[in-house]
């Protein structure tokens, strides 16, 4: 289902905001930004949490299970995509003609008045906009910003900034990216998905059109190497928009050259109008260099020093489930990231590819969504068959119901394919981590992979290796 833009109300305005599914990463940190506006928040979810009690720390009243008198005296409920109509606090809200709100439009009401910056793109969203916030804060702009996952600098998904820059993740998956008030728009990549809910590719495409072309925006950041943005530039340079570029290409406003990957992360030379130095990152991988240039790109369209920016991008220590590392046991080293896609898993591969040393690359995959799976089991296959042993999952339904033929094993059998005797199937998250102990040997590097719960997998790997 994709989500039309609705006209916004004042956060002064909205009464008490109850919040469905207020742990996770995106709907807690616009929550608490709520909450320290002096908005009377609650809110509720399926488990109770770190997360949870971090809100109730800020005044914020949460509830473990959903109940339609949780709801109280509220006069907005906000939503994301994931809650079903099903949900009992849900149906309440709507019998009683509440305010219903998606967690953009929570978002989007936050933003006004300041300089809102969008970043967006099938891959690279939460990395480039957390990116993106370290660097102009590195700069000393103290930007608010609301991303995906916690950056492991502050183990927060948010922060309220005295700056007039605010930094939002805009999720393209199911429109919500349109709601955003953003002057500035950044767009790292285009390449088919959530087709569930676009239907088609050219429709997916046009709706990146509709969001460089509103009217509130009025500088649009693009990859200069990808086919998909270079195709956008078009159309967004039409509108009359202001269009900066950036990349390895040689006509890129902001131009990466000499690219290298030292154990230590990765580094290349940037070259924009007026600057030319080192970019240095303590997080591996050739799209992390693009990531930065995208984040550089915003910080030199709001007026902010280029050697400033390139300093703050060293401070950039990764997020959440990127390549984040779980633990070392026994000569192994585990990693967990949240790659989904069939390109983010091969980026994801091609980087750890460089870290492993004299041992064996090994991924453990946890296909997301059956639409997902069932589009892309192919190109999946092919993904992994970067690593030296693979191990795939079930299928980790999220908000989808089953679909008749649809499971892990189409994966499976095309990694097989691409990598015969290498790969093994087990359909159990709680199988992984046992199957994986007796896989994996000294030297080897194991990165769990997927959007689901396969996050368990990587601590638990780590816990058997401990014990022997």
């Amino acid at each position: 289902m994709l989500i039309e833009p609705v006209p916004l109300v004042p956060v002064a305005e909205l009464g008490g905001v109850h919040f469905i599914a207020i742990g996770g990463a995106g709907m807690s940190g616009v929550a608490a930004m709520y909450a320290q506006a002096g908005v009377p928040v609650s809110g509720s979810d399926q488990a109770d949490s770190a997360t949870l009690a971090e809100l109730r720390d800020l005044g914020v009243r949460t509830y473990v299970g959903h109940d339609a008198t949780q709801l109280g005296d509220a006069t907005t409920v906000v939503v994301s995509s994931a809650v079903r109509e099903s949900n009992p606090e849900l149906a309440e809200a709507r019998r009683r003609g509440l305010r219903i709100w998606h967690r953009s439009t929570a978002l989007a009401a936050l933003m006004a008045g300041r300089t809102g910056v969008a970043v967006t793109g099938t891959h690279g969203k939460t990395t480039t906009s957390a990116m993106a916030a370290t660097l102009l804060a590195g700069a000393g702009a103290d930007p608010s910003w609301v991303v995906g996952s916690p950056l492991a600098a502050t183990g927060h998904a948010w922060h309220v900034g005295a700056g007039e820059a605010f930094v939002v993740e805009a999720d393209e998956s199911d429109g919500s990216f349109l709601q955003y008030p953003a002057s500035i728009v950044v767009v790292t990549n285009i390449e088919a998905d959530h087709l569930d809910n676009w239907g088609t590719p050219q429709a997916y495409g046009e709706g990146f059109v509709r969001l460089v072309t509103a009217d509130a925006v009025r500088t649009v950041v693009l990859s200069a190497d990808d086919p998909g943005t270079r195709a956008l530039e078009v159309r967004a340079r039409a509108a009359g928009k202001s269009v900066v570029t950036f990349g390895e290409s040689e006509g890129a406003d902001v131009r990466l050259s000499g690219l290298a990957y030292p154990p230590s992360g990765a580094t290349a030379t940037l070259t924009a109008d007026g600057d030319t130095g080192p970019l240095t990152l303590a997080v591996p991988g050739r799209y992390n260099l693009h990531n930065a240039a995208a984040a550089y790109a915003v910080g030199r369209t709001l007026g902010l020093p280029g050697d400033l920016l390139r300093a703050g991008a060293t401070d950039f220590a990764g997020t959440q489930r990127r390549f984040q590392p779980v633990g070392e046991a026994r000569g192994v080293r585990v990693f967990d990231d949240y790659a989904h896609h069939p390109t983010e898993v091969a980026a994801t591969l091609t980087a750890a590819r460089g870290l492993v040393g004299e041992g064996r690359l090994v991924a453990c995959f946890q296909p997301h969504l059956f639409t997902r799976t069932r589009e892309f089991a192919g190109e999946f296959g092919r993904a992994l068959g970067l690593a030296d042993e693979v191990l795939v999952l079930g299928i980790y339904p999220a908000r989808e119901d089953p679909i008749p033929g649809v499971s892990g094993r189409l994966v499976a059998d095309a990694a097989e394919a691409a990598a015969p005797g290498r790969v093994r199937y087990v359909e159990a998250v709680a199988d992984a981590a046992p199957a994986l102990a007796a896989l994996v040997g000294p030297g080897d590097l194991v990165v769990t992979l997927g959007a689901g719960d396969v996050t368990k997998v990587g601590p638990a790997l780590a816990r058997l290796l401990e014990q022997g």
